[in-house]
């Protein structure tokens, strides 16, 4: 696995981890900025043909 993908699914599980305390706390607005964030980031690794696993969602 070369740096970018290593990476770019390490940024995924830290914005899904940031997503869930979002939720989890109640805070509406950081959780849709952190879902519009994690979008960005699948369609980043899509484009790029980055494999995303059921770990990374």
């Amino acid at each position: 696995m070369d740096a970018f993908t290593a990476g770019l699914l390490q940024r995924i599980r830290n914005t899904q981890s940031d997503l869930r305390q979002a939720r989890e706390s109640g805070d509406e607005f950081l959780a849709d900025v952190e879902q519009a964030e994690l979008e960005d980031l699948h369609r980043l690794a899509a484009e790029h043909g980055v494999q995303v696993t059921a770990a990374c969602g």
